[in-house]
């Protein structure tokens, strides 16, 4: 295991669960949303308005080759990252994907006023985070474990991703 990649929609506690994950394993934690903003020295809202979403898009498969290259990161790959399959099979070869769930209710409550989620720039917030979950459910599946990270602590989500890291590199849903 070179890596472990956190996947999952907006809100279920990639950043915050992967910090914590990483001192645990004694690795160093990337978000590939922040990598590709200093890279491009512009944030990720600039470049969906300006450039659009196939931009982003090819930007963050490039930054998910670069960072799958290293060892010893806990990756938190962007809510829509899975929807390349090119993305999680480039992250699978270097460690478990493990995806973190939570129900649209909860996703809501955490991100739904943020304006730093383009995605949710839209009038009715809720019914656009139930139609985007529907529509990469099939592509969130193909991590290899998911946890669902409503109503836990970021020390229980951790304590949970542990156990399936030591568990065969994640191969079981917990």
């Amino acid at each position: 295991m070179r890596n472990v990649t956190l996947v999952g929609f907006m809100g279920t506690g990639k950043t915050t669960t992967g910090r914590l994950l990483a001192k645990k394993l004694g690795f160093d934690f990337v978000d590939v949303d922040d990598e590709v903003e200093k890279e491009q020295g512009v944030s990720i809202s600039s470049i969906f308005s300006e450039l659009g979403e196939p931009y982003f898009r090819m930007l963050e498969r490039d930054m998910i080759k670069a960072l799958s290259k290293k060892t010893g990161l806990v990756i938190s790959a962007g809510g829509g990252a899975v929807l390349d399959t090119r993305n999680v099979d480039t992250l699978k070869e270097a460690g478990p994907v493990i995806c973190l769930a939570a129900t649209p209710e909860t996703i809501f409550k955490r991100v739904g006023n943020s304006k730093n989620r383009p995605l949710l720039q839209v009038p009715d917030p809720m019914g656009k985070i139930n139609e985007l979950l529907a529509a990469r459910a099939s592509f969130y599946s193909r991590a290899d474990a998911t946890v669902d990270t409503s109503g836990l602590t970021p020390d229980e989500v951790v304590s949970r991703l542990m156990h399936i890291i030591q568990d065969g590199g994640g191969l079981v849903n917990g």
